[in-house]
């Protein structure tokens, strides 16, 4: 069976939903179309999707198209919920980009363009709106191939433009054969020696567009259906069908998780090959192999068909279902055998805000519902302080903050605020240190000796153990202690912020051999056990790390600034007392753009504060660029939520320890 598992994605407000709203009623789906105004769409299910009239959790549906079936995966346009995002993309094997014919490419579209780009998933630009007044064409495709990609492939033009009536001329550009010969030079040869065949040029177009080397553009409205149809013998003809062996071993993708009505979870998953059955039991996680991974037992199978989903007895290759039955799944695990760990498309959450719950609000109950939100976006990130009893959350801006606030308060009765957001920083070693303890020494009351280096590694390298001693110096198990508390202790630096870009060597080991006395059992006060190595290995860390010394450095986001050419001498100012950084600034005519860095702690205010000097025309693009040394104001420190190894007396008096022996 033919299937396709297709993404809808778009800036906020460009009509997706609407789209998929037509596409599906197009297909004989649903009877009527619904609307995000009334709150009635098929994909925007929850009760805050509708209130708000935006998408936060990514959906599926599917439709039969042509002899076959689409899974198609609608997903949040607001960049503050990129993280759906990130997760259909995994999943996807063809992508229909909404562009309005109104407000044309903004910044999350092109965003949204350079990953689909880069992960060569074939898509087609779909430029909605042109019923609405204002609405262009010429200036629209040229916007697309400035700001997108100069492969574009125009199939239509467009007739009473801006009106009620507009609709869409199927035809291809002249244009066509320029950018196709452009991506094949035996298209080329045959263009060079004749004319090309309509067919051939077609089958050109089709193999390009599988290869996402070039990018066909519709025109069309989801609201009247003008060009709909054209769009959708599109998706059928030039987007590649899902691949994959049934009977190949089974393997295949976790992209979302949802609660039941029981509290159960449900995972949705993509198959990449064999077939998955009711009953079957099946290893899966992030990392390990199949031998050392965690196994569920599925017990039941729902797969996607005809607008709804539907009990079934398995999923083969290239199929997106939902399974029960996986209580400790996790959104992106692996099913059976897994694939190439894909890196994160998108940079993870750089804002941070403790959760204030509300007048008589139950902790336990708040931390559990935090924990299942955070069950459903692994990129926000919990970190519970039990001495304060607070719980901080990171995200990636004030509207995902709104919409965590409302959730607790409609699905969990909760009723929280926030403190005010800050940047999520970071530490980076600014020089060597390295400390050792020895075993039976004072002041060390733990059985083991442990010693220490931190060197400074390059920025992105992450956390590096490695040994300068020999592994059979003492057991494994000792070694696996030592390694996995230095991983966890670099959570928190000397000022409270994850240490990274470090490479971590031990120098020195040693323990105490098992003892015990005649005829008796293991003495532990006199023998070593895992939990010395892991008291005593944070001491000797922030001691390495003292010496070696840290600077914290904060987020920063590159910024892309279009605006008039005239208002640049009131934009820079603004700029300065945000502390952002102009690199470079290019005039167009009477626009002007302008490059540069700002922290992310003032991407927000600087979006408030755009439309002041820019008229309201200025456009505003930002996207995490990379870390850099706090150099002003007072240096951001966050308070700890471990014993606090900077503090010996306090920690020892807070871990479970062994004096004397």
């Amino acid at each position: 069976m033919h299937l396709l598992n297709l993404g809808i994605l778009a800036h906020v407000d460009a009509g997706k939903t609407s789209l998929t709203e037509r596409l599906l009623h197009s297909a004989g789906v649903i009877d009527r179309i619904g609307s995000v105004d009334a709150g009635s769409t098929r994909t925007d299910t929850l009760t805050l999707e509708r209130r708000r009239g935006i998408t936060i959790k990514a959906a599926v549906v599917s439709f039969p198209l042509g002899g076959a079936t689409v899974n198609l995966i609608d997903t949040p346009g607001h960049p503050d919920f990129i993280a759906e995002v990130e997760r259909a993309l995994a999943v996807l094997d063809g992508a229909v980009l909404v562009v309005s014919a109104v407000e044309g490419v903004q910044a999350q579209t092109r965003v949204l363009m350079r990953t689909l780009q880069r992960l060569r998933i074939p898509t087609l630009i779909f430029v909605n709106k042109i019923d609405r007044s204002g609405a262009r064409e010429a200036e629209v495709l040229r916007a697309i191939s400035a700001r997108l990609t100069p492969s574009i492939v125009p199939m239509a033009t467009t007739s009473g433009l801006g009106t009620s009536g507009a609709r869409a001329v199927p035809g291809l550009s002249p244009s066509a054969l320029d950018v196709l010969t452009g991506q094949d030079d035996e298209l080329l040869a045959e263009y060079l020696e004749g004319e090309i065949s309509g067919p051939r040029l077609r089958t050109a177009l089709v193999a390009q567009t599988r290869q996402a080397l070039v990018h066909p553009v519709y025109f069309g409205s989801a609201v009247t259906g003008a060009g709909v149809e054209a769009l959708l013998t599109g998706v059928r003809e030039l987007l590649p069908p899902a691949d994959g062996d049934p009977e190949e071993p089974v393997s295949g993708t976790v992209f979302k998780v949802e609660r039941g009505p029981a509290g159960e979870k449900i995972a949705y998953a993509r198959m990449f090959s064999g077939t998955l059955r009711v009953r079957d039991r099946i290893p899966f996680g992030r990392d390990g192999g199949a031998d050392t991974r965690p196994e569920g037992r599925v017990t039941a199978i729902s797969v996607f068909d005809h607008g709804t989903d539907t009990l079934a007895d398995s999923v083969p290759a290239g199929r997106i279902a939902r399974l029960w039955g996986l209580a400790d799944i996790r959104i992106g695990d692996a099913l059976g055998e897994p694939r190439k760990t894909q890196e994160h498309f998108f940079a993870p959450p750089t804002l941070e805000t403790v959760v204030v719950p509300g007048p008589g609000a139950d902790h336990r109950a708040l931390h559990l519902a935090l924990t299942q939100l955070a069950e459903q976006d692994p990129l926000i990130g919990l970190r519970h302080d039990p001495v304060r009893r607070e719980t901080s959350v990171s995200l990636y801006g004030e509207v995902q903050k709104e919409v965590v606030q409302a959730t607790l308060a409609e699905e969990y009765g909760l009723d929280v605020t926030f403190r005010a957001t800050t940047p999520l920083c970071i530490e980076r070693p600014a020089g060597t240190g390295a400390a050792v303890e020895f075993n039976k020494k004072d002041p060390n009351p733990f059985l083991a000796t442990v010693g220490l280096r931190v060197d400074p590694a390059p920025a992105g390298s992450g956390v590096d153990f490695r040994l300068e001693v020999e592994l059979g110096s003492m057991p494994y198990a000792f070694f696996k202690a030592v390694e996995d508390t230095v991983r966890e202790a670099l959570g928190q630096g000397l000022h409270g912020w994850q240490v990274t870009d470090c490479t971590v060597t031990m120098t020195h080991a040693g323990y105490s051999p098992r003892q015990s006395h005649a005829h008796q059992r293991f003495d532990k006060s006199m023998s070593s056990t895992g939990a010395d190595f892991r008291g005593l290995t944070p001491l000797v860390l922030v001691e390495a790390l003292r010496r070696a010394g840290t600077v914290v450095h904060e987020p920063m986001h590159r910024f892309r600034i279009e605006a008039p050419a005239d208002t640049l001498g009131a934009l820079l100012p603004l700029l300065a007392g945000l502390g952002a950084v102009p690199e470079s600034t290019d005039t167009h005519g009477d626009r002007c753009v302008l490059h540069g860095t700002v922290p992310a702690a003032r991407v927000h205010t600087l979006e408030q504060r755009l439309p002041g000097p820019t008229r309201g025309e200025g456009e505003l693009e930002t996207s995490f660029g990379h870390y850099a040394p706090v150099t002003h104001g007072t240096l951001p420190e966050r308070p700890r939520t471990d014993h606090n190894p900077l503090n010996r007396k306090e920690y020892l008096l807070n871990v479970t320890r062994r004096v004397g022996g």
